[in-house]
């Protein structure tokens, strides 16, 4: 699989939020979009989710333009935001029958993703009474129900415990490994040295920057 994102452009009024962007994937693919907070990674997720409408250019995925393709975009991307979009008075195995018929839950909690999330741990759980890393993992088990092959995670690890964190990353490189692309927007530094691809979002635009660990440098950069 290819993703190819070009002349993306999207302002709110006279503010330019993002500003011709471009950025290329393949099969396997871990990208990190990082920067300030307000620069427009939310923005950019929403956009390539279909939540907000580019003012031009195009999601080109294997050729075909997610923006003006519905169909290619609902069956090949996920989007998890910072917030989890969950119905909060519900347990955990009821907000994933919204989202699932029944054989492919069972036997994704079998022995699929929704089993490497732990999400067998509080199936019982209503949304009200989970801690923040639960919430995280079942708004990525919702996400990808329909098998996505572009999963959009807005900070994805923010304020989780260790062993929650070590769950994500496990899903993560088994997605990556079945030839998933990941867009992480993230501030979190181990994450950033995980991704196969870094670009910095800094005055509507993206620049690719290579991490090798210097975070002054990096810090000087954004």
């Amino acid at each position: 699989m290819e993703i190819n994102i070009s002349g993306v452009n999207k302002k709110y009024g006279k503010k330019t939020v993002l500003n011709n962007l471009e950025l290329t994937g393949t099969s396997g693919d871990c990208i990190g979009i990082i920067g300030r907070n307000g620069t427009g990674k939310s923005t950019l997720l929403s956009t390539l989710a279909g939540v907000i409408r580019p003012d031009s250019g195009s999601f080109m995925i294997d050729g075909q333009n997610a923006f003006i393709n519905d169909t290619i975009r609902h069956s090949e991307v996920a989007y998890v935001p910072q917030g989890t979009p969950l119905i909060e008075e519900l347990s955990a195995l009821d907000n994933l029958k919204m989202w699932y018929d029944a054989d492919d839950m069972k036997k994704s909690l079998e022995d699929g993703f929704l089993h490497l999330l732990g999400i067998n741990d509080f199936l019982d759980v209503t949304v009200n009474k989970m801690s923040g890393g639960m919430k995280k993992r079942l708004s990525i088990g919702c996400a990808i129900n329909n098998n996505p092959s572009i999963l959009l995670l807005d900070e994805p690890t923010a304020a989780l415990d260790i062993i929650c964190r070590e769950a994500v990353y496990d899903y993560f490189k088994a997605f990556r490994e079945k030839g998933g692309i990941l867009i992480i927007a993230t501030h979190v530094i181990h994450e950033i040295s995980k991704c196969s691809k870094t670009y910095i979002l800094k005055d509507g635009s993206l620049k690719p920057y290579i991490f090798n660990d210097d975070v002054s440098g990096l810090l000087k950069e954004i």
